[in-house]
């Protein structure tokens, strides 16, 4: 599933054009998240996401970067989390969520991360509803670490707005 979300994420949000994609939809933004439909019926996807409030080392050279939540509902996917850190990370490597006092793992794929135990998938969306903030370190092909954060402020809402439009 996660490598489902890769290929249609990636189709659909190019470095900050999502919105000038033609067949995304707007469904609401919220506060630091956005929410969007893309598609239709049988093929119709679903995301909040959001780009980073502070990234550390500042000038490191990459690109946008963004925290994603999609639904597909005819996959029986309804909140499957990843990230895009912008640049190729490191082989082998894990890269790290951490809201509040909660850390997570999340495997690598190119320039993406994923959740590594499914089962903490809803664990982790139930601490980012309660957090004020989320936190994603990574390290990428040549070995600088970076570390990237996100304002939560929104997503409860933004989720909503996908669960109501994608069923």
């Amino acid at each position: 599933m996660a490598l489902r979300t890769a290929a249609a994420v990636a189709g659909v949000a190019l470095a900050g054009s999502i919105a000038a994609a033609q067949t995304v939809k707007t469904i609401g933004t919220f506060s630091s998240w956005t929410a969007f439909t893309h598609g239709e019926g049988g093929s119709l996807l679903c995301f909040a996401t959001a780009q980073p409030t502070k990234q550390e080392p500042a000038g490191a050279k990459r690109s946008p970067a963004f925290i994603y939540v999609s639904s597909w509902p005819k996959d029986g996917v309804k909140t499957e989390l990843s990230v895009r850190v912008g640049y190729p990370l490191k082989g082998g490597s894990d890269v790290t969520v951490s809201v509040g006092n909660a850390s997570f793992k999340l495997f690598v794929h190119n320039d993406r991360a994923y959740i590594a135990d499914a089962g903490d998938e809803q664990k982790l969306l139930d601490a980012m509803r309660k957090g004020s903030t989320i936190t994603v370190v990574g390290t990428s092909e040549r070995g600088t670490t970076t570390t990237d954060t996100y304002s939560l402020a929104g997503i409860s809402q933004a989720l909503q707005a996908v669960a109501t439009n994608c069923k």
